[in-house]
């Protein structure tokens, strides 16, 4: 199954991935840099979980975020999350 991200996902969801256990997600990490998405069930439903790990952490922060340029940034962080999330979702559902 491959599925498409933009620019911008992609990236977001490198760093997600780097912030990680890179052992686990190694194999993961490798096809989102070769900009290669074609993932096994597996692999999508562990990149799902890693996004929605850090969309609640994220959520988190923003809500005990004092700074405001700092929370609209943050903000504006979740919204692309959330859209990348939706799209691997989409495609587990799909696959």
């Amino acid at each position: 199954m491959q599925f498409h991200l933009e620019a911008d996902e992609l990236k977001l969801l490198a760093n997600v991935l780097l912030e990680q256990d890179l052992k686990q997600y190694s194999g993961i990490l490798d096809k989102v840099m070769a900009h290669d998405l074609r993932f096994d069930a597996g692999e999508l439903e562990d990149t799902a979980a890693v996004l929605d790990s850090k969309k609640r952490s994220l959520k988190d922060e923003i809500a005990h975020q004092q700074d405001a340029t700092r929370k609209t940034e943050l903000e504006r962080k979740l919204a692309l999350l959330e859209r990348t999330l939706e799209r691997v979702n989409e495609a587990c559902v799909m696959f």
